[in-house]
């Protein structure tokens, strides 16, 4: 039931979180590191190798502005690569336009990317990481096209382009 209680409290929640993603607050990262990989780093390692935003992305699991990544309208042959360790993730033959913003794939490079359940926000998720580093990559959705049906929504900035040579 909805009274005057409960609606401020809901309403103060909602605005304490709204004040603090405006002011750039990060969710604590729950990315893969109950697994081990390959390639491990620490926090200053990899600020000096990513760029500010790759950083965000890869280790603290933020997400990118929608339509704000060249490689969201990529559309030249070949592999798209963790901007952490290079490792190949997605091929340009499963790339297609989902409209959302965000490079989208039918499918990844096989044993290229794990996967694991993402309860944050309020939600739960499927979120994708590079199996060799743990970046995180983005998030896994069951509303893609055949063969698959899978939409692997991706931060372009989590990645670097390989194009195939002629």
């Amino acid at each position: 039931m909805l009274n005057r209680r409960n609606f401020l409290i809901y309403g103060g929640t909602l605005s304490v979180i709204a004040i603090a993603a405006a002011k750039g607050f990060s969710w604590p990262a729950q990315a893969a590191s109950a697994e081990t990989f390959e390639i491990k780093k620490t926090d200053a390692e990899w600020q000096a190798i990513l760029t500010d935003e790759q950083y965000r992305i890869l280790r603290h699991e933020d997400t990118e502005r929608p339509f704000s990544s060249a490689l969201n309208t990529e559309k030249r042959k070949g592999t798209f690569q963790c901007a952490g360790c290079a490792l190949p993730v997605y091929s340009s033959e499963a790339k297609y336009d989902s409209g959302t913003g965000w490079p989208s794939f039918w499918q990844s490079i096989p044993g290229a990317v794990a996967t694991r359940q993402d309860n944050s926000l309020f939600m739960s998720r499927t979120e994708c990481h590079c199996r060799r580093c743990g970046g995180h990559l983005g998030h896994v959705f069951d509303d893609g096209p055949a063969p698959t049906g899978k939409r692997h929504c991706i931060n372009g900035f989590a990645m670097t382009f390989a194009p195939a040579s002629a």
